[in-house]
């Protein structure tokens, strides 16, 4: 953490102790509740020496002259990057994640049953997003029959996403024309990538029937690639984070909470910019965007194989409960990207 020096020993234990119980009072603590609960070994007089101290380094904020201390973002981030201890995962909490995950058989109802359980999980609002990427290879797409008069369209990413569009059949088509479209369909689509879909024009046969068809087929593949290089965005739970206390004591910043949910913007940028494994939170002010500045972001990325396709995080205020955030939001992606792995093998594989 640059700025900052490492704390001794007993002043780490102090600001460990003082996230740790604001996390679970969101009301200042005082050297004394310090004291009576964690064996430091000093009296309180000490306490509020080091606590001093720990504040003039900007670590701890004190909101009245004579109150306790609370968490500054600064302070979150020295917990989050030397004193935090992520949680356990215990049986009942993987095969929840297990079986709200591995059932799920397209990229969005992944991500939706995905969101939905750590936001209840959590009681924190829950996000997942895309990576925006026009040079995501198309898998392959496929026509088939479902009546007389209507066909089912599916395109098939490398990054896991699945799309499916209703087509109406023209009239007196055959499952020969079916074939012979979904030949020209594969041969259009060998080697292309969203960007270029976006485009697509598709060779006219000479069969009117089959031409009628897939000219339905490429106006959808275009408006769908369209949709997609703009990425996908869930989200679920906003209404938990405008409970939390520090919302409650004031509507304003309640208010302001949700309209930064309701910002996707924002919110995506949040989820997806500069992602890897490393920066999984991002505190406070140390958001890009400054509508996010209320919140802390817990997030980790979902993979293809070894390639990064999207995020899921938690969503709270700065005082939300970091270790047992953290590992909750690392076994769900986890299990999405096992998921994914299940549905599309390797990222350079075929669909099995």
């Amino acid at each position: 953490m640059s700025g900052v020096p490492p704390l001794s020993d007993r002043k780490q234990r102090i600001l460990r102790a003082i996230v740790l119980e604001y996390i679970q009072t969101a009301e200042p603590i005082a050297s004394d509740a310090v004291v009576s609960k964690y064996e430091l070994g000093v009296k309180s007089a000490t306490v509020r020496s080091e606590m001093a101290d720990i504040t003039d380094q900007g670590l701890l904020d004190q909101p009245h002259t004579s109150a306790g201390r609370i968490p500054s973002d600064s302070g979150y981030r020295y917990f989050v990057d030397r004193l935090m201890e992520p949680e356990t995962l215990d049986r009942e909490q993987k095969r929840a994640i297990k079986s709200r995950t591995e059932s799920e058989d397209t990229l969005q109802s992944l991500l939706e049953s995905a969101v939905r359980m750590l936001s209840r999980t959590t009681h924190l609002a829950s996000a997942a997003a895309t990576i925006r990427d026009a040079e995501t290879p198309i898998l392959k797409a496929i026509i088939t029959a479902l009546g007389p008069k209507t066909a089912l369209l599916v395109l098939m990413l490398r990054n896991g996403a699945i799309e499916n569009r209703v087509l109406a059949c023209p009239a007196e088509l055959t499952l020969d024309d079916l074939g012979r479209a979904n030949e020209l369909l594969e041969a259009a689509l060998e080697g292309m990538t969203l960007g270029r879909l976006a485009k697509l024009r598709l060779s006219v046969d000479a069969n009117p029937r089959i031409a009628a068809l897939l000219d339905r087929a490429a106006a959808e593949l275009r408006a769908t690639a369209k949709d997609l290089t703009r990425g996908r965005l869930v989200i679920d739970g906003e209404e938990y984070v405008v409970t939390q206390p520090e919302f409650q004591r004031n509507p304003e910043l309640g208010h302001a909470v949700l309209d930064t949910l309701d910002d996707e913007e924002a919110l995506r940028n949040a989820l997806v910019e500069g992602l890897d494994d490393e920066h999984f939170a991002i505190i406070g002010r140390e958001h890009s965007q400054p509508e996010m500045r209320l919140l802390t972001v817990i997030r980790r990325p979902f993979k293809v194989g070894s390639t990064a396709t999207g995020a899921i995080a938690i969503i709270g205020p700065t005082r939300l409960n970091y270790e047992r955030g953290a590992s909750l939001v690392t076994g769900v992606a986890d299990a999405i990207s096992q998921t994914l792995g299940r549905i599309y093998g390797e990222a350079e594989g075929p669909l099995r």
